[in-house]
């Protein structure tokens, strides 16, 4: 959403234009206001309603968390096993070691 907000204003502006309306929007200040935004809007949504989807959001963001943590170490192994496979379908020596 916020996204498609920010296409549909920078659509009507001239290239020119442009690095004037992104510089004010990439400052620190806009960043923390962007950020305690959309923590206020969280809260009213979620918090303040009871609702169960912060504790889903917990389970599957650690969850999400965790596979990106151990991508590079299952990446090593499947590539090591691959390397395995193909010296092994080749007759290579290199299988042995």
């Amino acid at each position: 959403m916020a996204l498609r907000k920010f296409v549909n204003e920078i659509r009507g502006l001239k290239v020119k234009e442009l690095p004037n309306y992104i510089k004010p929007k990439l400052s620190l200040d806009y960043i923390k206001n962007s950020f305690n935004r959309g923590l206020d809007n969280y809260y009213t949504k979620y918090i303040e309603t009871s609702s169960p989807d912060p504790l889903y959001h917990v389970c599957f963001g650690g969850m999400v968390l965790s596979y990106l943590v151990n991508l590079p170490e299952e990446r090593r192994h499947y590539e090591h096993l691959e390397h395995e496979r193909l010296a092994k379908a080749h007759g290579s020596a290199a299988a042995h070691h």
